[in-house]
């Protein structure tokens, strides 16, 4: 398996925090949350294998090779220890990583993730994935921004909207729909009790697809976890509700130097 020497860049002072984005997204996706965290630590935001400046490498992908990536940019700056914050799909690499490099983990915060999940739950996320290989990517953009973003976001910024559609229609659509494959088949409730270091485990309260209800079993499962549900939001928080996040996330943080 080879890995890929991903783009990234840093900001800040003190432990280092690897910030680990989504599907279809970029290492810009965390420049609002940042903000909240460079004061006290050395942000690591990279763009995930086939997404903005880094390469794609070969298909078909894997979880693995997604954590082998990060370990391979870990070692690339040489830090001994790092704490993971992942959204969506990068809610599963994190745990993922820390389950096969638990001796480089400080602690994980998994956002806006899924595990857990039904048959009917697995049987939407599929379907989604289904429609896409059939009538293409664009088809399924008015499912995506109503899975994603709340009406009020909605109505209110239509341009920030426009912009993350964009930014999927960019993404090669063979590594959107790899990508968009493991989310959809990724299932880490054999595994995540074996999680030991200190996790953060944050959703929105109307989030469809990464609900409360699998977040609540998420963190019944992780030996050492907190819950946050954020009200209101569904799965967008990043671009929604970048400084609840930066919050939550610094608080987190601080408790588990």
């Amino acid at each position: 398996m080879s890995f890929i020497d991903c783009a990234y860049e840093i900001s800040g002072s003190g432990p280092a925090v690897f910030l680990v984005h989504g599907i279809g997204a970029r290492k810009s996706a965390w420049d609002s949350v940042r903000k909240h965290l460079d004061s006290d630590f050395t942000c690591v935001s990279y763009d995930l294998r086939g997404h903005g400046e880094s390469k794609k490498g070969e298909i078909p992908y894997s979880l693995d090779a997604l954590v082998g990536d990060l370990e391979l940019l870990r070692r690339k700056l040489d830090i001994d220890k790092i704490h993971i914050v992942g959204h969506s799909l990068g809610g599963m690499i994190g745990p993922a990583y820390a389950k096969k490099y638990p001796q480089c983990t400080r602690s994980v915060s998994l956002i806006s993730t899924a595990a857990f999940r039904s048959k009917d739950d697995s049987a939407k996320v599929m379907a989604v994935v289904d429609g896409m290989h059939e009538q293409g990517i664009k088809t399924v953009l008015a499912t995506l921004t109503n899975r994603w973003f709340t009406d009020t976001f909605i109505t209110n910024n239509p341009e920030r909207v426009d912009f993350r559609l964009k930014q999927v229609l960019a993404t090669d659509s063979e590594v959107f729909l790899e990508v968009f494959r493991i989310y959809a088949e990724t299932e880490m409730s054999p595994w995540l009790s074996t999680v030991k270091q200190p996790c953060l485990v944050l959703t929105g309260e109307n989030d469809g697809g990464c609900n409360p209800r699998l977040n609540r079993l998420i963190h019944s499962a992780l030996p050492s976890s907190e819950l946050v549900i954020l009200d209101h939001y569904k799965h967008s928080l990043l671009l929604e509700a970048p400084d609840e996040v930066g919050k939550r996330v610094f608080d987190f943080l601080q408790r588990h130097p």
